[in-house]
């Protein structure tokens, strides 16, 4: 197996290998080419070693630092044709270790055919996950969880999951997860995690044309996210309480199937009519919020790959943050910027609210006036189901995702964007 040596220069490519180029080859291997620490240039340069067929490669001499090294792992990674990496000893390796062990745990999840990552299985999967790294890092009996599935879900209320999920052979599950390293019961929160884990989404009634259902099995990325970010705070030394709730179902056709016109009662006593099927995340989510908020976290934070409208204002080049609480998205920010990694705020505002009303309940689970900013609707039909939803609460619509296409920096596929942010918002309160 032959391994191609790899160089960091910051010295520009002699002018044979073309304008700007930040790629060049010699007898010694091949030289990325950039300012330093410049880790976007990495990127796409590992990026490009891939795209020509290289897939065993070896990261050599000077400049490979923590973050020089996870840039090129993130343009090197791909699904097929996975190659390897050899990295040089890093001064914080433990640090690379977690991010490449939580970043591999949640892509996979993600990339993972709905056919064998049915709504129990990811929630198994999920705790499962949680459980080994607390036992790794915060030591063993710091985690409690319960998954809650099938019809015990609809006996205990959680109308949401159960209407969205019932539709299919493969019934809905809640996990309820609890990480205490205090090892007090009565210990505080800090903050509650929720995601929406739709394993496969048709649309229901509201059906998908086949190009936009192609991916629906990446629709649970927003609990992959939220899961691999607790993870990776847990990794980090996390020491205080953080409970994960994440809803998980299919939305599939039968005749079971929640239907257009349906009315939903939630424990809140908040009535949503169902305008859409295929509008189901929100309808999720507001089960796992209702149970955040009962709590009395910090701080609440949801993750969803919730509107195709988040997507079309930043593309799959971001995740889109929408708050009230302007100190929280601050806080989210600077997290986002120490890590490197790209969020981008869209607006959340009380008109917002006025804007998802229905003749038949209290809110409709889509728009109901003629033009409307869909992400933040679909934020304003979520905030129904948070007491003080003003504060202390963050809607994160993760549209980076997936990457259906590849781009200079990504291969086609789970990104893993969000789980060092997340991870740096817990572990610095």
């Amino acid at each position: 197996m032959t391994t191609m040596q790899i160089y960091l220069s910051t010295q520009p490519a002699a002018e044979v290998w073309g304008k700007n180029a930040i790629l060049s080859v010699s007898d010694q291997g091949m030289t990325v080419h950039g300012e330093k620490n410049a880790l976007t240039t990495i990127q796409k340069a590992a990026r490009k070693i891939k795209n020509q067929g290289i897939l065993n490669v070896s990261l050599a001499g000077d400049g490979w630092g923590l973050e020089e090294c996870w840039a090129f792992h993130q343009g090197f990674v791909s699904v097929k044709n996975t190659g390897s990496i050899a990295f040089p000893a890093l001064e914080n390796q433990a640090e690379f270790d977690a991010r490449l062990a939580c970043s591999t745990f949640t892509r996979e999840l993600i990339n993972e055919p709905s056919e064998t990552l049915t709504p129990e299985a990811l929630a198994h999967k999920a705790a499962e996950f949680i459980v080994h790294q607390a036992d790794k890092f915060a030591g063993k009996g710091k985690v409690s969880f319960e998954i809650v599935a099938r019809e015990a879900l609809k006996e205990r209320g959680y109308s949401g999951i159960w209407a969205v999920g019932k539709g299919s052979a493969n019934l809905p599950a809640m996990l309820q997860l609890d990480f205490n390293p205090t090892g007090n019961p009565d210990a505080p929160v800090l903050a509650c995690l929720v995601g929406k884990g739709i394993t496969f989404d048709t649309g229901g009634y509201s059906l998908k044309p086949s190009e936009g259902m192609s991916t629906m099995r990446t629709d649970m990325g927003g609990a992959a996210l939220v899961t691999g970010a607790l993870g990776m705070a847990i990794a980090r030394g996390l020491k205080q309480r953080v409970k994960l709730y994440l809803c998980c179902a299919e939305n599939m056709v039968s005749s079971r199937a929640f239907k257009l016109g349906d009315i939903i009662t939630y424990r809140n006593g908040v009535t949503a009519e169902v305008l859409n099927t295929d509008a189901e995340g929100r309808l999720v989510l507001a089960d796992g919020l209702i149970e955040a908020d009962k709590q009395n976290p910090q701080f609440i934070v949801d993750c969803a790959t919730l509107t195709g409208a988040a997507k079309i204002a930043v593309g799959n080049d971001y995740h889109s943050i929408l708050s009230m609480d302007d100190n929280l998205v601050a806080d989210l920010v600077a997290a986002a910027k120490a890590e490197n990694e790209p969020f981008w705020r869209l607006p959340f505002e009380e008109l917002h609210r006025s804007q998802i009303i229905s003749s038949f309940a209290d809110i409709a689970n889509t728009s109901t006036v003629p033009v409307a900013a869909g992400a933040s609707t679909a934020t304003a039909f979520l905030s129904y189901f948070v007491k003080n939803y003003q504060q202390n609460w963050l809607h994160i619509d993760c549209s980076a995702t997936f990457r259906k296409t590849a781009s200079d920096l990504w291969a086609v596929g789970a990104t893993g964007i969000g789980i060092k942010t997340l991870a740096n918002l817990l572990t610095s309160k």
